[in-house]
């Protein structure tokens, strides 16, 4: 269904805010380096079912949207989205900015919030901390988010933009990483856009030492045995009842020790302007 969008009732959580507030949720089935992975079983429904669990858990979430691509093989994630309540756009496979601005466009964004697919684990109180930032500078931001300078553990990415600075970012960013990471033409830009960032209230950086973002097989025996061992004593389990866990079991935290410090920002390193080659790993094990 090419550039189709459709609506499930009962999708939207209110914001105290006057703004309409949009939270897209980007999920495809074709990742390269674990294909289906939002798909694969986690304690008897797919992880990205789990993860719309905890990001509709976050009271400033507003309308939450899962935005996947226009390709058959995502199919799949429409129909889960729909079964589980919540709105589902398709666009384009590779223009993250134009799948972003359309269905936050259909929506009627005025704020809009990425949080990638690959977080399960995410803390709706970091989701709701980040928004709460951007909401109450009271329009003095363009961009909120948690990524630069990281400091909560890989895996609580939230960024929240203006739908204007969208709009900007869609008609002016030209590279390749900009158009498929969404943000970066606007971060990278702090003199032009007003920028803000969350660092982690315990004054602590775990970005690069706690990994719980789903990009391989060892990521996900990991977060497998983190739901397994938590969720069914409390279903929203948070970042201090997972640090809790592998404070105490060090087999834990070995399982995907070997992809610490792996993201995106190598690849294109070289033009990136902000990310410093200490933000990323140049090479895998």
């Amino acid at each position: 269904m090419t550039g189709s969008a459709q609506l499930a009732s009962e999708c939207s959580a209110g914001s105290p805010d006057e703004r309409a507030v949009v939270t897209v949720i980007q999920a495809r089935t074709g990742s390269t380096r674990l294909p289906g992975k939002v798909m694969l079983p986690l304690l008897g429904k797919p992880v990205l079912a789990r993860m719309l669990e905890r990001v509709a858990a976050a009271s400033l979430a507003g309308t939450i949207v899962v935005a996947t691509t226009t390709g058959r093989q995502d199919d799949c994630i429409e129909n889960l989205a729909l079964e589980e309540g919540f709105a589902v756009f398709r666009g384009h496979p590779t223009d993250l900015v134009d799948r972003h601005h359309r269905a936050a466009q259909w929506l009627d964004a005025e704020v809009v919030v990425k949080i990638p697919s690959d977080c399960p684990l995410i803390d709706p109180g970091v989701i709701d901390r980040v928004i709460g930032e951007f909401l109450a500078a009271s329009d003095s931001l363009d961009y909120v988010g948690n990524l630069h300078p990281p400091t909560y553990p890989d895996g609580n990415d939230v960024e929240v933009m203006s739908a204007a600075a969208l709009a900007t970012v869609l008609h002016e960013a030209t590279q390749d990483f900009e158009r498929e990471h969404t943000t970066p033409f606007l971060w990278e830009r702090p003199r032009r856009f007003r920028v803000g960032n969350v660092t982690w209230e315990t004054g602590l950086d775990y970005s690069t030492t706690h990994r719980w973002v789903l990009d391989y097989p060892e990521d996900y025996t990991l977060i497998r045995a983190l739901f397994e061992a938590l969720y069914p004593a409390d279903p929203l389990f948070d970042l201090a009842d997972i640090l809790d866990l592998l404070a105490e079991s060090p087999d834990l935290v070995a399982i995907n020790a070997g992809y610490r410090g792996v993201n995106w920002y190598a690849h294109p390193l070289g033009q990136l302007q902000i990310i410093s080659a200490n933000e990323t790993r140049l090479g895998l094990p």
